[in-house]
């Protein structure tokens, strides 16, 4: 049996999940979800492709590299010119190596890395990297839930998806939605 899943994930990127462990951003109910170490292996672990990650990463640095992410996504979502630590951030970490497909003895694939935190964050700046500079971009959403605020792709096909999850945010503002209807 399984453990239902720590993390958020769903956002349509590696980096806007990473981005999402810093819940209900800019809201008073905002919820730090990479408060140490073990907490960063295990986003690693549940979203990366090394799933027996092991070490002793830094927080601190892995926050920043979320919190760069962001701005560096925001930035462009917006017409700005990136910021400059933001962007060195970012380029810092996507130079590291990252995970390497192998094939084991029994003919399954797996993801190997000498250091598979820094691998998995930088497979992290990377996918920033390439979504601000790529046409889906333009579909970059923030969730309309008044203090979700989590960024997510919109790959509808009309490009009109207002909520992060139908089954967190979405739900919700139909609840509210009903809830004015029968008052």
């Amino acid at each position: 049996m399984s453990a239902t899943p720590r993390f958020r994930q769903g956002a349509g990127r590696l980096c806007l999940d990473f981005v999402r462990t810093l819940r209900h951003r800019g809201s008073p109910d905002v919820v730090e979800e990479l408060p140490d170490a073990e907490a960063v292996l295990a986003w690693v672990r549940q979203c990366g492709p090394c799933a027996d990650a092991t070490g002793r990463p830094d927080a601190a640095d892995a926050r920043a590299l979320r919190e760069a992410v962001h701005t560096l996504l925001t930035d462009a979502r917006s017409g700005r010119t990136p910021d400059a630590r933001s962007r060195d951030t970012v380029n810092s970490a996507a130079a590291h190596a990252v995970p390497v497909p192998r094939l084991t003895s029994t003919g399954q694939l797996t993801q190997h890395a000498d250091d598979p935190v820094r691998a998995t964050l930088a497979l992290v700046a990377r996918d920033a990297l390439d979504l601000v500079t790529s046409p889906s971009l333009a579909r970059l959403r923030t969730c309309a839930g008044p203090t979700c605020g989590a960024l997510f792709l919109d790959i509808s096909r009309p490009g009109n998806r207002r909520w992060c999850s139908m089954g967190t945010c979405g739900n919700r503002a139909k609840k509210e939605t009903l809830r004015g209807r029968t008052v």
